[in-house]
């Protein structure tokens, strides 16, 4: 019997890891990174244990470290939680050699999905369907479009979709080198990319007895740039046909392997055709969504198998549908740019949330930008995304901005309520997804509740006053709102004041009463769902910058330049000319117009600061 558990991970994924080790009476163990000093699963667990330094690299990819760190607090099983070293097989191997529990399959199985190339030689061989990998050199315009994907690791690193011919080469580059510096692996291969298609992937948990559960089916298609935002189970509209070829491949798959404890084998599905994509030898990050339809803790059921359990011969049956969301601290509207700061309030009442900050945290640049999942589950689809959508409006997040609102746009759009989305779902609809819709109130409800907090006695004036006025931006544009002190308190054309405090106002418009939740934290300020920044009276000269300079728009490293790109280089409008990483991401940062490059301030490596003046192209 397991008593005490490390896990190699940090963030959400351990807090989740660990809610189930306390349940059970398990004795937990942190690892936790210089960054994550104060981290709340550094501080939820019961014992934890410094790995020296900030980066993934000199941390938490550090097998070595980490098993020293599970031997000095002594641990007697390791949970690799997901991502990181979570599908390594040679840190599974090294755990094992130091006599611990590994909770994971079998470093041989980690092994034979490391690489999708093989994987895939080994799943034809099993007679699970799939795409079969091209020869990029032979590649033709008739088999465009075409998916270039890094043979290692995963979550959309290193993956382009290519649609025309010249591109190809170029792109092979680009996601090779993302490839290698992600995964330390720059191998890359190249497959038909299906159009309209949709993300189904199967649930498996496997003893080691010979009993292999496939736990229904789960619908990712939502994506951007390759990664997951809204998944959920089981996957609508599928016919009992597919349904059933997609659990016998799964369960192919497993066998194939000998595999054991839990993991997901993915799919592409495009009307009853159904492609084996690839094989993830881990906890998904989506897994709640499968513990709700089947009433199970599947961290509960990766412990009881590396303990030597049995499964019963039939898996629970479902009841329902769950819909998950990934609350990720972006903006989608600026090509998903990551945001850091302080996460100042985080509640979505109502569903399960799972998440690795508390009030107060700081979202930093070294880690991944997800906040949280948001999960509801309830009779039928209908009634679990009418649900969720529900929560998250309701939701309070104070901080950095988020992808909260598009997250419920995309759960009300008909196309989703109607289970018609595949992959491509944000390409055909992120421009009406991000297009703002402040509520036009806010502003003042925001001004009313500053000058209640300001005011001397925390009340109104006695005496009339000339009119007030204070300057918002909101969503990119500026908004001045005018009020007034009078004998009955503050007034404002066209609204009746009801009540103002500073956290609550209520006014009447159009005879109706609506009510304004307010919180301000330094200038901005968040009312219901919109966010302000409070402008000063009187505006700070901006920084100076020539034409032409590109900016950073978010702190990060610089990972590569283009070829050959120096001062004086001649660019072309849109041309990638400098990527920077950042929070598991890669950004492109592009001319923004033809031109000479008469300015080139960072190196491949260098970290910058959000505003960061990086290059200048002097335009034509």
């Amino acid at each position: 019997m397991i008593a005490s558990l490390l896990v190699a991970n940090r963030g959400e994924i351990a807090c989740r890891v660990f809610r189930t080790c306390h349940e059970l009476g398990i004795r937990t163990v942190a690892v936790y990174s210089d960054a994550d000093e104060n981290a709340l699963h550094a501080r939820v667990a019961d014992t934890a244990v410094r790995l020296p330094g900030a980066s993934p690299a000199e941390t938490y990819l550090r097998g070595e470290l980490i098993v020293k760190a599970a031997v000095a607090a002594g641990a007697d099983a390791v949970h690799p939680g997901y991502g990181f070293l979570s599908e390594n097989a040679d840190f599974a191997r090294a755990v094992i050699d130091a006599g611990l529990v590994w909770i994971g399959p079998p470093p041989e199985a980690i092994e034979a999905m490391a690489s999708k190339t093989r994987a895939k030689d080994l799943m034809s061989a099993a007679g699970v369907p799939l795409l079969a990998p091209l020869d990029p050199d032979a590649v033709t315009a008739a088999d465009l479009p075409v998916l270039v994907k890094a043979a290692a690791g995963g979550g959309g690193r290193g993956m382009r979709i290519v649609r025309e011919l010249a591109d190809l080469q170029s792109e092979l580059r680009a996601a090779s080198a993302e490839a290698e510096s992600a995964f330390g692996d720059g191998s890359v291969f190249v497959e038909p990319y299906v159009e309209r298609a949709r993300h189904v992937e199967v649930q498996i948990v496997a003893d080691g007895h010979g009993t292999v559960w496939a736990l229904g089916t789960r619908d990712c298609s939502l994506q951007r740039r390759h990664q997951k935002v809204i998944e959920e189970a089981p996957a609508p509209g599928l016919g009992p046909d597919t349904e059933q070829r997609l659990r016998s491949a799964a369960t192919a798959a497993a066998r194939t392997i000998a595999y054991t404890g839990a993991g997901t084998v993915e799919f592409l599905v495009s009307g009853d055709r159904v492609h084996f994509l690839e094989m993830n030898t881990r906890l998904q990050v989506e897994h709640p969504v499968t513990e709700a339809v089947f009433g199970i803790d599947l961290v509960a059921l990766q412990l009881r198998v590396a303990e030597g359990a049995t499964l019963d011969k039939d898996p629970p049956s479902p009841s329902g549908h769950a819909v998950e969301a990934r609350l990720y601290a972006e903006d989608p509207a600026a090509d998903w740019a990551p945001q850091t700061g302080t996460l100042h309030r985080l509640s979505v009442p109502g569903v399960r949330l799972d998440t690795g900050y508390g009030d107060g945290d700081t979202i930093g640049v070294h880690y991944d930008a997800m906040l949280a999942k948001a999960v509801a589950h309830a009779p039928t689809r209908a009634e679990a995304v009418r649900k969720l959508a529900g929560a998250l409006e309701r939701a309070t997040v104070h901080g950095p901005t988020t992808n909260r609102d598009l997250l419920v746009r995309s759960l009300r759009h008909e196309e989703f309520t109607t289970a018609r989305m595949d992959t491509a779902f944000y390409q055909r609809h992120l421009g009406e997804l991000t297009t703002p819709a402040p509520d036009p109130y806010a502003p003042l409800a925001a001004a009313l509740a500053d000058a209640h907090g300001r005011s001397r006695f925390g009340g109104w004036r006695n005496l009339p006053s000339q009119p007030q006025s204070r300057r918002y931006l909101v969503a990119g544009e500026e908004h001045e709102v005018h009020y007034r002190h009078t004998r009955r308190g503050p007034a404002a054309d066209g609204v009746h004041v009801v009540q103002v405090g500073p956290g609550l106002v209520v006014l009447e418009i159009g005879g109706v009463r609506r009510k304004f939740d307010v919180a301000r934290h330094g200038d901005r300020v968040h009312v219901n769902g919109t966010t302000l920044t409070a402008l000063p009276r009187f505006p700070a000269p901006e920084a100076d910058h020539a034409p032409g300079s590109l900016l950073a728009p978010m702190p990060g490293t610089v990972v590569r330049l283009a070829e050959g790109l120096t001062t004086g280089s001649a660019v072309e409008a849109g041309a990638p000319l400098i990527w920077l990483e950042a929070m598991k991401m890669e950004h492109k940062i592009t001319a923004p117009a033809e031109g000479t490059l008469t300015s080139l301030q960072v190196t491949p490596g260098q970290q910058v600061q959000v505003g960061a003046l990086l290059a200048v192209v002097e335009p034509r």
